[in-house]
């Protein structure tokens, strides 16, 4: 096909945490659907086991009541009735007996036991608090304010939710408030009080919502609306004891702050300062390469990357690609696309099919276990705050299907997999993100590798399962887009064996839905003679 040129775009991204968190994937949430699912089935056996025994005891009590209105008005003529007054002494003897038994027995059995057995898969309070800490994260992260969180307006969001309650803000807003994070405390709090004054129905009252509010604007500095939120709450109930405590503190707070102010201008007065109000100059422009790296990330998450220059965008192409004629491609070569230039990536579309992709996924899932990280001192895979997902590895005897994808990456890239890590599969799910991050062990990290003996990691090959989601080069401002059923390559070290630090890499946060990929880490040995070694560095 003729080349054209692929013009370079910073696609939008859609949307950590310090405890494992079940909600960092998304297979053992929908686990977590069924089986709520089958206690709400066994709950509503329970509920129809007790009304059918309500029914009985209100028969029981129906027949007894018009018997016993038939008896009292004559009671001497109606006990003298042979067969009246036996079945009064049966009633009494046995049936009322029985009654009580009835009344006794205990329906919840089946219920009980249900919940009992399916209790040891449920989320622990530590799950509870990451799953609202991720929700912190991606406020954060993507800009969004508490009301359109707490009404499910999210960007890019097609799915069925649930408004948030009055409760769920409040709980919000006390897990940062836990964390002494009082930015978050505020925002959480005041969007339960602004649902409590819409009408909302709610067993909390606006007097404790109050309460955590003023407390944690007064934390941020801002004494004026301390005070404010603190009048409010003393309308509502004049006795709060810590309220009335707080006023007089605020109130002295601020006259202790006018009257330092007024003693600041008098002395520079006096020592002839201008004091008249100086106009701020307009801020700079902060040069790339100066960005804090984890405001870097977050902008790219956004999408407010930096796009490329019409002449670097022009060196970009599309091309159907056999990798030197390899047999396997020469009579159907794969189409593969320029995704950036430095670093050099490059893109294969429609690598991997729907057939093989929910094979992968399969797989995967009975195998998904938190994901780790090479300790880049002891060489040692362990679990870290910054990388939130769950990963698999899966083997070629496993299944022919996975020696297929091996054998097809080898294909494309020229590089030996024997040496290679396994395929590894990783599951994000809502608030699941890797942040930036090197492959390849720096010379600071001797042993990043030590355990396996096949030298460093020479390259990535991800291949994307699943949107939505973001992988980020934060070292060059570069956000590439998932394409489901794509996969991007990239070399982590130059012919030199030198790393390429322009390589730093990320995944944003997952705001909505869950994001699969999968990606072969290839290692140096074996490929002595497939990516020939170069003397200069940095080639």
């Amino acid at each position: 096909i003729a080349p054209r040129v692929l013009p370079f775009v910073i696609y939008h991204c859609s949307v950590d945490d310090e405890v494992f968190l079940i909600v960092c994937s998304s297979g053992q949430m929908t686990d977590l659907l069924y089986t709520e699912k089958d206690l709400v089935t066994s709950l509503k056996d329970y509920i129809k086991a007790e009304e059918n025994k309500l029914e009985r005891v209100k028969q029981w009590a129906d027949k007894l009541d018009l018997l016993s209105a038939t008896a009292i008005q004559d009671p001497e003529g109606y006990l003298g009735h042979p067969v009246n007054a036996f079945k009064l002494m049966k009633r009494l003897n046995t049936e009322w007996g029985d009654l009580e038994s009835l009344v006794l027995s205990d329906t919840t059995d089946g219920f009980i036991s249900n919940l009992t057995i399916q209790r040891q898969h449920f989320p622990t309070d530590e799950d509870q608090t990451g799953a609202a800490k991720a929700l912190l994260r991606l406020q954060d992260t993507y800009k969004l304010d508490a009301n359109t969180i707490s009404t499910g307006d999210l960007p890019g969001n097609s799915l069925t939710f649930s408004l948030m309650t009055v409760e769920d803000c409040y709980e919000l807003g006390k897990i940062a408030y836990s964390d002494v994070d009082y930015y978050h405390t505020e925002l959480w709090m005041a969007q339960a009080l602004k649902q409590l004054e819409q009408g909302e129905e709610s067993t909390l009252d606006k007097v404790t919502v109050l309460d955590y509010l003023s407390y944690s604007i007064y934390q941020q500095g801002e004494i004026h609306r301390a005070l404010e939120y603190t009048k409010k709450l003393l309308e509502l109930d004049p006795e709060h004891q810590r309220a009335k405590g707080n006023l007089k503190y605020f109130e002295f707070q601020l006259e202790k702050q006018k009257k330092d102010a007024e003693d600041g201008a008098q002395k520079e007065k006096e020592q002839g300062k201008d004091t008249t109000e100086k106009k701020e100059k307009p801020k700079k422009k902060v040069p790339n390469h100066l960005i804090p790296e984890r405001t870097k990330y977050e902008m790219l998450c956004r999408g407010e990357g930096i796009r490329m220059t019409p002449r670097r965008q022009s060196r970009l192409f599309c091309r159907y690609y056999d990798n030197n004629h390899n047999p396997m491609y020469v009579l159907a070569p794969v189409k593969q696309q320029d995704e950036w230039d430095r670093p050099y990536i490059v893109r294969y579309l429609d690598i991997i099919s729907d057939k093989e992709m929910d094979k992968v996924k399969q797989l995967a899932k009975p195998r998904l276990r938190r994901a780790t990280i090479s300790n880049p001192i002891t060489g040692v895979l362990e679990t870290a705050p910054y990388r939130i997902s769950k990963s698999a590895w899966l083997t070629g005897y496993e299944d022919p299907m996975i020696d297929k994808i091996n054998q097809r990456i080898e294909d494309l890239t020229g590089l030996e997999m024997d040496t290679a890590e396994e395929l590894q599969v990783a599951n994000y799910g809502v608030g699941g993100q890797y942040e930036p991050h090197f492959d390849f062990g720096r010379k600071d990290e001797p042993d990043a590798f030590k355990e396996l003996g096949t030298g460093n990691r020479i390259a990535d090959f991800l291949i994307f399962l699943a949107i939505p989601g973001s992988t980020l080069l934060t070292s060059v401002v570069c956000c590439l887009c998932v394409k489901q059923g794509t996969a991007v390559f990239w070399y982590n070290l130059f012919p030199s064996g030198e790393g390429d630090y322009s390589t730093r890499h990320a995944a944003c946060p997952v705001l909505v839905g869950n994001k699969w990929v999968s990606n072969k880490w290839i290692h140096e040995r074996g490929q002595e003679w497939r990516r020939p070694c170069s003397l200069n560095e940095t080639e």
